[in-house]
């Protein structure tokens, strides 16, 4: 069958362009050749044709567009014409003109005419129409177009039809039957193999057993020239190999683990706050995880509080409760006993986020509060914290604690998930809850009964509401009453930060009711898969859809114990109901008035939606049919067996709803069914095309038959009971398709990476070819998903999360097509890994994409039921079975036979329980629209009949209720099982004694028991005679069924106990083939054995299943192995498969017995130990009495033994102690099984390279250490020259050379030092003085050593963060764009870096070059030195079962002793020349210059330095740590220095212990917390095995200092010399040396080292002296050939502390360190002395002169002027109750004060840690005082004093003492940049400059929350220490000694109602005197106008009358 278009012209083209056009159908696209010049016209005539395997279906689309080509750019495209093929399917040609539409569907001028013709291939076959096709499948010809391009993505689009020649597929499909057609490539590659069912747990990791040359030719015939990468090989093997057997493995997980509690732990700092809004606050945090709360202790008057306080959360819940809890860190201002405090600003996240941090945690990051009550308000400050998840077994990197030097970079290091914005906005979500369906019944009927027998009403019995939890607040809809179909109509809003730190949203419908409310169901939205916060993303939305809610089963019962399913825990076992809402988000403008600004959840009335929003109403149809129900749980009974399947409630015949009444509206004539349909039950009847067509949900019952001891099975012999269900649904199919289409690539990628993984790890040849080939299948997948999506964008019905969703998928495909490309290239042998690592991130993020959101389709479930009781389900989503005619966007088991598992719902299905079967089913499904039902049949084998019901009889499209096989084949099984390995100790011996069952079809068979080992090696054969399988013998070939194998322990009594499972294909012969390479014999393979979750061991075994042909048994490969007499009937694994044998020698090297527990209350006193392997072994000399030494007194025994060649198939080696009694009794005290001898098997050295130094190295035993790179001979010399001033720190550079060049190494200064010279050039800083020798102690070391540390992990980060760059852009480059968005999101990033980098250079330069340092291990030592296992390695033996759930026995506690030794395995003989070695002891074999064993002397000395992080042990949160150390007899308890309520205690003391080796050598360093009452509970310990260290190649005795002195803070710890120890170790080494020569040289070996050769001792004399070249020859041991390791330097390492009640959690961590001295030896001088420093003791004096500009705040009584009564208040952090004020200067009007006021500070200050300490009781009750650290840090205030109310705070300014600006010289120089712009200005500290005087700004912030400057002062600022205050003491305020001048203060600064005459006096003369001049001017003036009237009238008439 062929599409042929003819495209002929485009008319109607605008301008002069270039022209090209694309067609496309079925994601395949051709392009035209380049028209060039062209203008209106384009003529192409050229003709496509699309070969198609599968025929056309009337609605698909042929696609053209037509672009203007250009070289440069990318094509524009000018217009689209899209065809429905419907006409072209029925007419077979049709010729079309029709206008193009451009990217907004509209239609333009441009014109395009075509013509189109769909014929069969070659003519064989005529128009086939549908019906035919089924009916006639032997029309079909051969090679028709079995591999178009079309749906498989091997071959590329050049090579059509040609690249499979049809001959060579006929070989092996010539019986293929008619539905093999619409494989695609795949099914020509594979010829004839069909893809294995894969279920979402199969596990593909197993071998390719096959050659890769083998692979290649295959391919190259098959692929016609194909390159191999490209070929999967799952896709050739099916021919050459059984790699596909293992590809099939289903991993099945029996047992859910979601809904299982586990431990967490929560851990909080808060450090401290800065910038809080608000005047002088007293603030308090509340930190609140869940619903628990805990608060930091108050701190008074202060906007950046420093608490630096610990907190820990302790739960047992499941995970996803866990990671649904909000964490929430609130600051709270003046909270007391009798209130609650104002809320100042808080912050959220849940834990889940935190738990997917790097690491789990976020380490000093400042969280942004805001307060949720205003929304406009913005930031509300800065809390700075850590906070860590920590679950059982993750171990937490802290960085280390030391001095946080580093100036806070807040922007840059903020409390938020990569990638969420710095400015987050108010949102509002609006959650819709429209209307629910299908709700099971939730309240018992008799009341309902009784009620419908009286008034004949019938009510529903169930009263929903829905309640919505986001984010820590919940919102509820109303109830509405008695409906199974709720109406809503609502909607939920909560006000949030945008984007929300917490993940899910959680919707649950529940029942309300008087007593309690019950959830119905849960539904989870998770906002990462609703939203896309990309450049192109949009906000979280959603639907209106429906969503499909899952819990237990649906029948009511007042208790139901599936509750929890309901509530969202654990995988729901039946569907409950759907709801359908819709979610948007509003992200809010908060400077807008309007909005109502309360973040309280609001509910309101919501639109109701249209019925046909959510998708059209189809009919669905939904075929099953059960081929096979066997390994039925025996405990069941016998009661008739049947099964159910159900969709939504439709075929729910128990529990689904009876409706009373049937509702139905036919809406406008378009015949959809109103959605009550949902809730009939299946049995309705219904008109339908094909008859009456009754929906049959569930198999007939039947009695089971038995199989075995613990399993039933069902006769489905040749008949196969079907079922069959309609039902209606919102037809959104697309969703389920584009999910199926990622799916299918991702399974595709995964299966791919495991075939890498496994070649990897088997060692195959040429990985990397397979990963290119899977990188290309990757790339063309997502291409292929590109064009195939794209198709229908047009539906009526999708939401807007459907139409971006869409587009976001398309571009990250289409970016992940483009980087698979890019990678590709990149793929060598060498950046193997690296990549493998980017492609596993490809798979996560297609699984991420592929889970669809929004439901459509409920899930299929199938129930067994036995007496209409429901026992086991299986759970399959609707999209896995779900039909479609494009090939990619079928379900991956849609009309496939599938093995499904049935499992106990809910709880029952935990721990053991869910561990049996409860039934195994071979089950066929098909699930599509009702109209596409013609070919449901079309995947079931072949060669059955249909029975139909009586109605159905002569219809051919109606479903069968059961099929007639008439066609079965024989075959033989042969199981072969060889050995299995680490298996389940079942026993309380630790051992097992196992069998294994297998199970095939409906038989099982059993090896025999073997006794007392987890390694059995059975090397039996399992022959199952006469299995019958039914269908074609081909179909058989591809897919055979598949074997079961179950491991039991047998036990004398009661049952067999179960151990695990696996899961196997057996490789099938047919009668017509041979018997011979490259499939058969198949080969021995291992398959991981489960138990439950967790694997428990391997199966090392091969299957076959052999076709049993017409010549009866006798064609069979004969069975011929060697028969065991003694084994009687067992049969051996035959010779072709067992693994071929070679002779080896196993010398074991016996130590000693370490720790060994009692057995059964007695003592173990005369071990020995059995080595046993494959049935071979040798037994130790008997300890005679293991108290007085448990070591061995014969140190090496061997023994010969046959293993096969193949190391990967090498048995166990099983370790046994057993203890020997009185009359010959034997006790078995542990046992332990080493799985794998790799790292024990010696190679001798190859002849022709002289690899000499090898053979030493692992004569010398360094079994487990690789060399460093190929030496050949030591003839040159190389020399080491090393500058005298350099710390060895900086030799790292020296350049690794070849042993025989002959060349000096000179190491340069390092850059650091080159930059100090500079610097000091530069006379930038001068004041930097050398640090005094006397000054420095060990401390000063020790911090020194930090900063290196935390240096080098700094560089380590930008490196690693560097190179992911440079792998991205190298990956981006194929995606130029993405590159550029890259670039724009890096960069602000990578500024902010740099300033990090560079801001901590500045304190670090000071004398960082002069301190000697040691290395500070931030974790465990043995970590870093393997282990100390070079040559002694240590076994635990282990007794006692395994614990069945994760709580129980865990490994620690089934470890009863530890055996101590080693094995070397080679194959024997060995070359000549290594026996005859100088000074080789026959009797020590490999093993040669061993130490002896006798007990030995040691002085332990035990330095411990400090706690961090301890677990809170008191109600208070804190704890009172000592330390406690036991090793052997000794146990020092340090009780009385117990440090009070601390959580980072520093011990800074040394112990020392006198202690035995062996007898005392495990070392247990322990804290504890001290109780004033009761006794001191552990916090937590970790235990040292020092005689493992003491033994070490690596010298883990006593670390080798950096430098060489013999005296100060430096001096030589070990009691021998530097020299003493190089000779001593050239000596052991059998290394040529060491000679000092003159001139500074010493020679090792070939090695010449250069360096120093004088010492200073105490007086300054100087001396000649080796030491300095010895020491750096050691520095450099390791580069020594033959005998080099790297050697232990001076260090502290930091360990982990462990509680045993808490396994797995950190519980604190110790940092330590250990010395040993042999006892014969010169006694070790004193111990270092690291007793924590004093603080040392300082006075600082602050003079308050003036201030100036100081805001006014008082208006004047009389006459309204503004004045300030200033005086200013000061403290010095942490002291706040020691706070003095000056005076007051009265009215000021100007706001300049005048004090000359003197403020007395003493404190107590930690030099190196920049800290202030304090001690002080906490509280009145508190035992003793408490000691806090807390930074310099002075405060000074300006207020305004009141007479009558309180006082008005005006401003303050707080001066970090290390780190503050330099005083303003003048009042007018003093600006807001002080304090605002501090990264810009010169800062200085009061420790250096000592003394310093000038003008600071006092700043506050104002309305708006801006900073202002209220004011300045003069002040000075002299620091003196204790002794220099007190030779010149000062006085307070301003009294003598050294009294101050009084201030001279104006006049106007007088209390007007002490000296009421001088205040008028003031008033009038100063200010008033004009004023009264003129009113006194006024009133003269008035008097003499009123005299002047009053006296007129009398002078008129005396003038008038000439009176």
């Amino acid at each position: 069958m062929a599409l042929q278009l003819r495209l002929r012209t485009v008319s109607g083209l605008r301008g002069k362009a270039d022209r090209i056009a694309k067609a496309a159908f079925r994601g395949l696209s051709f392009y035209t050749r380049v028209l060039e010049n062209c203008e209106d016209e384009a003529r192409f005539d050229e003709t496509f044709r699309w070969p198609v395997a599968s025929n056309i279906d009337g609605n698909e689309i042929l696609e053209i567009q037509v672009f203007n080509y250009s070289k440069v750019f990318t094509n524009r495209l000018i217009g689209t014409f899209r065809m429905v093929l419907q006409k072209v399917v029925e007419e077979g040609q049709l010729e079309v003109t029709d206008t193009l539409i451009d990217d907004n569907n509209s239609a333009i001028q441009t014109s395009i005419s075509i013509e189109v013709r769909y014929q069969a291939t070659d003519g064989t076959v005529g128009a086939w129409n549908d019906k035919e096709f089924l009916e006639t499948p032997s029309l079909q010809s051969e090679g028709d177009g079995r591999y178009p391009s079309e749906t498989d993505s091997l071959l590329s689009s050049h090579r059509q039809g040609s690249a499979v020649s049809p001959s060579k597929s006929n070989q092996q499909s010539a019986e293929r039957s008619f539905r093999r057609a619409g494989k695609g490539v795949f099914s020509a590659m594979k010829l004839g193999k069909t893809r294995l069912p894969k279920d979402d747990h199969r596990k593909q990791e197993e071998p390719a057993v096959l050659e890769a040359e083998d692979l290649d030719q295959k391919a190259m015939r098959l692929g016609g020239g194909l390159d191999p990468d490209t070929i999967s090989l799952a896709s050739v093997t099916a021919v050459t190999t059984n790699v596909s057997n293992k590809r099939s493995k289903p991993d099945i997980k029996m047992e859910p683990s979601a809904g299982r509690p586990m431990d967490y732990q929560v851990s909080i700092t808060v450090i401290e706050a800065r910038q809080l809004v608000g005047l002088n606050m007293d603030p308090v945090v509340c930190v609140e995880v869940g619903d628990e709360k805990k608060y930091t202790s108050m701190k008074e008057s202060t906007n950046c509080p420093y608490y630096n306080e610990y907190f820990v959360f302790d739960f047992h819940v499941p995970p996803d409760v866990m990671f649904d809890k909000i964490i929430k860190l609130s600051v709270i201002h003046s909270k007391n006993l009798l209130r609650s405090g104002t809320l100042v600003g808080s912050f959220k996240m849940d834990v889940g986020t935190v738990y997917t941090q790097p690491e789990h945690q976020f380490y000093h990051k400042w969280a942004i509060l805001s307060d949720p009550e205003d929304l406009s308000a913005g930031l509300k400050g800065y809390l700075k914290c850590d906070i860590a998840v920590v679950g059982k077994g993750d171990n937490i990197k802290t960085p280390h604690k030391s001095n946080e030097t580093d100036e806070d970079d807040i922007e840059g290091n903020l409390l938020l998930p990569d990638g969420v914005p710095p400015e987050r906005q108010w949102a509002r979500f609006y959650i819709k809850i429209y209307r629910a369906e299908g709700l099971p019944r939730m309240n018992t009927s008799i009341m309902a009964n009784v009620k419908k027998a009286l008034i004949g009403e019938n009510k529903d019995l169930v009263d929903p509401y829905v309640q919505v939890f986001f984010a820590g607040q919940k919102g509820k809809t109303s109830v509405q009453k008695s409906s199974y179909e709720p109406l809503w109509n609502e909607q939920i809003v909560f006000t949030e930060m945008f984007p929300p730190l917490c993940k899910r949203i959680k919707i649950q419908i529940r029942d309300s009711d008087k007593v309690n409310d019950v959830a119905i169901g849960t539904h989870f939205i998770d906002l990462r898969k609703i939203s896309n916060e990309g450049d192109k993303g949009f906000l979280p939305t959603f639907g209106p859809a429906w969503v499909n809610m899952y819990g237990s089963t649906r029948n009511y019962t007042l208790m139901d114990e599936h509750q929890d399913l309901n509530e969202g825990l654990g995988e729901g076992v039946s569907f409950r109901a759907r709801l359908l809402m819709s979610l948007a988000v509003e992200i809010l403008d908060t400077s807008n008035p309007e909005i109502n600004s309360s973040t309280e959840v609001q509910v309101e009335q919501a639109t109701s939606v249209a019925d046909n929003c959510t998708g059209k109403m189809e009919e669905f149809f939904l075929f099953g049919a059960f081929l096979e129900a066997t390994m039925i749980d025996r405990k069941i009974g016998d009661k008739p067996i049947n099964f159910e399947v159900t969709i939504g409630n439709y075929g729910n015949q128990i529990d689904g709803m009876t409706k009373p009444t049937l509702r139905r509206k036919k809406e406008g004539g378009d015949g959809d069914e109103e959605e009550s349909e949902l809730l009939q039950n299946s049995s309705e009847e219904d008109g339908d095309e094909d008859g009456e067509l009754i929906s049959i949900s569930s198999s007939q019952p039947m009695k089971p038959l038995v199989t075995d001891r613990n399993y039933f099975h069902l006769p489905y012999f040749e008949k196969k009971p079907c079922i069959y269900i309609k039902s209606w649904w919102q037809d959104q199919r697309r969703r389920l398709y584009n999910a199926n289409i990622m799916d299918k690539i991702a399974d595709k990628l995964e299966e791919g990476l495991n075939d890498v993984q496994e070649m990897i790890k088997t060692e195959k040849p040429h990985p990397e070819r397979r990963l290119r080939g899977v990188l290309e299948e990757l790339s063309s997948g997502c291409l292929r998903f590109v064009t195939l999506a794209d198709k229908d964008q047009h539906h009526s019905s999708r939401t807007r999360l459907d139409r971006e969703r869409l587009k976001s998928c398309m571009r990250e495909l289409e970016n992940m097509g483009q980087q698979a490309t890019t990678l590709r290239s990149q793929v060598k042998k060498n950046t193997m890994k690296d990549k493998l690592k980017l492609v596993q991130n490809f798979l996560q993020k297609l699984r991420f994409l592929a889970d669809e959101p929004q439901h459509t389709i409920p899930d299929i479930f199938i129930w067994m039921m036995s007496n209409n009781k429901r026992i086991a389900y299986a759970r399959i989503p609707s999209k896995d079975i779900l039909y479609s005619i494009v090939d990619e966007e079928m379900g991956k088991d849609c009309s496939k036979v599938k093995t499904v598992f049935l499992k106990l719902p809910g709880k029952r299905g935990f721990g053991p329980a869910g561990w049996t079967v409860q039934a195994k089913m071979e089950i066929y499904l098909w699930l599509g629209l009702n109209k596409q039902r013609k070919d449901f049949l079309s995947g079931l084998p072949c060669g059955f009949e249909e029975k139909k019901t009586v109605r159905g009889q002569n219809l051919p499209s109606f479903p069968p209720v059961s099929l007639l096989y008439t066609k079965k084949q024989v075959f033989q099984l042969r199981a072969h099982m060889y050995q299995a390995r680490s298996l389940f100790a079942a026993d309380s011996s630790g051992l097992s004694d196992p069998f294994a069952r297998v199970f095939f079809i409906t038989q099982s068979q059993c090896t025999e028991v073997l006794n007392e080992t987890l390694c059995p090696t059975w090397d039996q054969l399992l022959v199952f005679d006469n299995v019958e399988l039914y269908g074609e013998a081909h179909e058989m070939r591809d897919d055979p069924p598949i074997i079961v194998i179950e491991i039991y322990d047998q036990d004398t009594v009661g049952k067999a106990d179960f151990m695990g499972r696996t899961f196997a294909k057996p490789v099938v012969k047919m009668s017509d083939e041979q018997y011979c390479p490259p499939r058969f014999p198949p080969q021995l393979e291992y398959y991981q054995i489960y138990r439950g979750n967790s694997t428990a061991g391997d199966l090392l075994a091969a299957f076959e299943l052999l076709q049993i042909g017409p010549g009866g048994k006798s064609d069979l490969p004969p069975i011929d192995g060697p028969t065991d007499i003694d084994r009687g009937p067992i049969l051996p694994v035959p010779l072709g498969i067992r693994p071929v044998l070679s002779k080896y020698r196993v010398e074991i090297l016996f130590w000693g017995l370490r720790d060994l527990k009692r057995v059964n209350l007695a003592q173990v006193d005369r071990p020995r130990v059995d080595i046993e392997c494959a049935g071979k072994g040798v037994q130790s000399a008997l300890i005679q009495n293991y108290k007085k030494n448990p070591n061995f007194s014969t140190l090496v025994k061997w023994f010969e033994v046959d293993l096969p060649e193949n190391e990967l198939l090498h048995p166990p080696l099983n370790i046994r102690v057993v203890d020997c009694r009185a009359f010959g009794r034997y006790t078995l005290v542990g046992s332990h099984a080493v799985s794998s001898l790799r790292k024990f098997i010696y190679h001798p050295p190859d002849k022709k390279a002289q690899h000499w130094n090898m053979t030493v190295k692992l004569l010398n035993g360094y079994l487990a250490m690789t060399n460093r790179g190929p030496r050949s001979c030591p003839t040159g010399e190389i020399v080491v020259n090393v500058e005298p001033e350099v710390p060895i720190k900086k030799m790292e550079t020296m350049v690794k050379l070849e042993a025989n060049s002959d060349a000096v190494v000179k190491v340069d200064v390092s850059e650091e030092e080159k930059k100090k010279k500079k610097k000091k050039g530069g006379g930038e800083e001068v004041e930097e003085e050398e640090p005094d020798e006397s000054m420095l102690d060990w401390w000063s070391k020790y911090f020194a050593s930090i900063e290196t540390m935390k240096e080098q992990l700094r560089q380590q980060e930008a490196a690693a963060a560097e190179a992911e760059e440079k792998e991205e852009m190298e990956i981006a480059e194929g995606s130029k764009s993405q590159a550029k968005n890259k670039e724009k999101s890096k960069a602000p990033k990578d500024d902010k870096k740099k300033k990090q980098q560079s801001a901590p250079e500045l304190p670090e330069k000071k004398n960082k070059q002069k301190i000697d340092e040691l290395k500070v291990f931030n974790k465990e030592l043995e970590t870093e030195f393997d282990n100390f296992e070079d040559w002694l390695h240590t076994f635990n033996l282990l007794r006692g079962k395994i614990g069945d759930n994760d709580d129980n026995a865990t490994e620690e506690e089934r470890i009863v002793g530890r055996f101590k030794g080693s094995m070397c395995v080679y194959k024997v003989p060995l070359p000549d020349d290594i026996t005859k070695e100088a000074g080789y002891d026959p009797n020590f074999g490999m093993f040669q210059g061993i130490p002896s064993n006798d007990p030995i002397n040691v002085l332990v000395r035990v330095y411990i330095v400090r706690a961090t992080d301890l677990h809170p042990a008191d109600i208070n949160g804190k704890a009172d740590p000592y330390i406690a150390i036991k090793l052997g007899k000794t146990d020092i308890k340090d009780k009385e220095n117990y440090i009070s309520k601390q959580l980072n205690p520093v011990f800074g003391k040394s112990f020392d212990i006198e202690a035995t080796f062996p007898m005392e050598s495990m070392l247990t360093v322990a804290v504890y917390d001290w109780d004033l009452v009761g006794t001191d509970d552990l916090i937590g310990e970790t235990k040292i095995d020092l005689e493992n260290r003491y033994y070490s190649k690596h010298r883990a005795t006593c670390g080798v200092s950096q430098t060489y002195s013999i005296h100060g803070y430096n001096i030589w710890r070990d009691p021998m010399k530097p020299s003493q120890i190089l000779s001593k170790l050239c000596k052991e080494g059998k290394v040529d040396g060491p000679h000092f020569g003159p001139g500074g040289r010493v020679k090792v070996a070939n090695r010449v080292f250069t360096g120093p050769t004088e010492i200073e001792d105490e007086n300054g004399q100087k001396k000649q002296t080796d030491e300095h070249l010895a020491l750096t020859a050691l520095h450099h041991w390791e580069d020594i050939p033959r005998a080099g390791c790297r050697l232990v330097p001076e260090h502290v390492e930091t360990r982990p502390l462990l509680n045993p009640d808490k396994p797995g959690i950190e519980q604190g961590r110790l940092e330590m360190w250990v010395d040993m001295f042999p006892m014969d030896m010169p006694a070790p001088g004193p111990a270092i002395d690291i007793s924590p420093r004093k603080p040392k003791k300082y006075e600082l004096r602050v003079i308050v002169w003036n201030t100036d500009e100081v805001i006014l705040e008082d208006d004047d009584y009389f006459t309204g002027e503004k004045s300030s009564d200033i005086f200013v208040r000061g403290w010095l952090k942490g002291q706040q109750e020691d706070k003095q004020d000056t005076d007051v200067h009265y009215h000021s009007l100007t706001g300049e004060g005048n004090f000359n006021w003197r403020y007395i500070f003493p404190f107590d200050y930690l030099m190196a840690e920049e800290k202030i300490v304090i001690s002080k009781k906490e509280s009145m009750f508190s035992w003793d005082e408490t000691e806090y650290k807390i930074p310099a840090r002075l405060t000074l205030q300006v207020w305004d004093a009141d007479h009558f109310s309180a006082d008005d705070f005006l401003g303050a300014i707080e001066l970090d003492l290390n780190r503050f600006p330099r005083g303003a010289k003048t009042a007018k120089q003093c600006s807001l940049e002080m304090v605002t712009n501090e990264a810009e200005l010169p800062m200085i500290s009061i420790f250096k400059q000592k003394r310093v005087k000038g003008w600071w700004p006092f700043v506050a912030r104002d309305e708006n929350d801006e900073l202002e400057i209220t004011g300045k002062v003069e002040a000075e600022l002299h620091l003196l220490t204790a002794e220099e205050a007190e030779k010149s003491p000062a006085g307070l305020a301003r009294n003598e000694p050294d009294p101050l001048e009084k201030p001279n203060r104006p006049d106007t600064s007088f209390i007007w109602f002490l000296n009421p005459l001088k205040s008028i006096k003031y008033l009038i003369c100063t200010r008033y005197k004009w004023l009264i001049i003129k009113i006194v001017l006024a009133l003269l003036l008035l008097i003499m106008v009123a005299l002047f009237l009053y006296s007129m009238p009398g002078y008129m008439v005396k003038k008038l009358l000439g009176a």
